[in-house]
């Protein structure tokens, strides 16, 4: 594709590291810059040095952006079902005009990625809509399109209006979520609107949702530089880590390691029987945790020893995690397209996962790895008991599959082509 200048490009995300969303459209950000085109993102919360922007750059500004995420806060704390939901569903009241940002008013093209707790509101996108700029958006998860949950699970009613909300205390047609839906419907109409799905699942749902009706959808994976997530020598790797050398490694990665959603008890019963139908093998396996342990009674009568890195920020270090390891095993209820599967397979480690999301669009069914039935422990052992003696040549598949699907250059030329049909 050829374009006659380059192209101004304004990318928007919550955060520039933390969280999924936050790294892929950092790494979006490096792919559209490499391909020569002039690449602004702009966040409400910074940490480390890079090249992205910060909405919040002076006290009075960072005191702002908190107030804006307490009062996202305080308005749902009155609706929510309980405070274990809490973070799931985001009513998207409060956030700042970012519309009149020199960046902005510059840009070709206003890309939007995860911009919630109080960076962006309904509001707020809207404004940046009447622009009549080309406004593409990189879903993460479905708030987009709900009344206000970020993962609807079972639930279909953003196919239709919303209400009887799940995740509200009292649930009724005319509940908060389907007054969410309502502004949304209403605000999220514009033909300049132009939405991308990292996954076809989430594409899927999206296009059946009410609210983007009609919408412009295109499913474009994350991207990742193949230069830095490859290969290395296993042995060396377990050594800088400090873990055995002769050991096998079976590693999980979470945030929260006890978060519900990420399914570690699915894991802690798949390892029991395989460790029970292979007790001599898993004498000789440990499981490598990346993550916090918030909760350290989820660790107790676990059946393999186990490694903890902690919470790993440093991108050399989580690579030493995937090359060190026989397989990357990830048992979440829900999921849109894992980062961390993407690494992993980069890195040469097979993928064991439930068939949920994006997942299997990612991990070819004992070819590059193994998919499982969802919430089927059972299967899980059985992936285990797959994967481990033809580990290397399912990674080889796996680092060929990153390659010609998920390579930096063919995902930044896959939105250029994109945005192209919007100038």
């Amino acid at each position: 594709m050829s374009l006659d200048r380059p192209l101004k490009i304004v990318l928007l995300s919550y955060h520039n590291h933390n969280g999924g969303a936050a790294i892929a459209c950092g790494r979006l950000h490096d792919a559209l810059e490499k391909a020569g085109h002039q690449v602004t993102t702009l966040v409400q919360e910074k940490t480390g040095q890079d090249q992205t922007i910060s909405l919040a750059s002076t006290s009075w500004k960072k005191l702002m952006a908190f107030l804006r995420f307490v009062a996202e806060r305080l308005y749902f704390a009155r609706f929510e079902r309980d405070k274990s939901i809490r973070f799931l569903f985001n009513p998207g009241i409060f956030g700042q005009d970012i519309s009149q940002h020199p960046a902005v008013q510059e840009a070709d093209i206003i890309h939007v990625h995860w911009v919630n707790f109080g960076f962006l509101s309904i509001h707020t996108i809207e404004k940046l809509l009447l622009l009549n700029k080309p406004v593409f958006w990189t879903l993460h998860d479905m708030w987009t399109f709900t009344g206000g949950c970020h993962h609807s699970g079972t639930c279909l009613g953003y196919e239709q209006a919303c209400g009887n909300c799940k995740f509200l205390a009292k649930p009724e047609p005319q509940d908060l979520s389907n007054q969410l839906w309502g502004q949304k419907f209403k605000q999220f109409h514009y033909p300049n609107l132009h939405i991308i799905t990292c996954s076809d699942w989430l594409g899927n749902r999206a296009k059946s949702s009410s609210i983007l009706q009609g919408a412009n959808i295109k499913t474009i994976a994350n991207a990742i530089d193949i230069e830095i997530f490859q290969p290395g020598d296993a042995t060396q790797a377990k050594i800088s880590l400090g873990l055995h050398p002769d050991k096998q490694y079976l590693l999980f990665v979470a945030m929260r390691v006890s978060a519900p959603e990420k399914g570690f008890s699915y894991l802690k019963t798949a390892l029991q029987q395989w460790a029970e139908e292979h007790p001599d093998l898993a004498q000789q396996t440990e499981l490598l945790i990346v993550g916090e342990i918030s909760d350290p009674d989820i660790m107790q009568s676990l059946a393999l020893h186990i490694h903890t890195l902690g919470k790993v920020q440093d991108v050399a270090t989580m690579i030493l995690a995937y090359q060190a390891s026989d397989m990357f095993i990830t048992p979440s209820l829900e999921e849109n397209l894992p980062n961390t599967i993407m690494e992993a397979m980069a890195c040469g480690t097979p993928c064991l996962g439930f068939q949920v999301g994006g997942i299997p669009e990612m991990i070819d069914h004992q070819t590059n790895g193994y998919v499982a039935q969802k919430l089927d422990a059972a299967d899980l052992c059985q992936g285990i008991t797959y994967i481990l003696p033809h580990s290397y040549e399912l990674g080889l598949e796996a680092r060929k599959k990153v390659i010609t699907q998920y390579e930096a250059s063919i995902i930044a030329q896959k939105h250029l082509q994109f945005y192209q049909t919007s100038l």
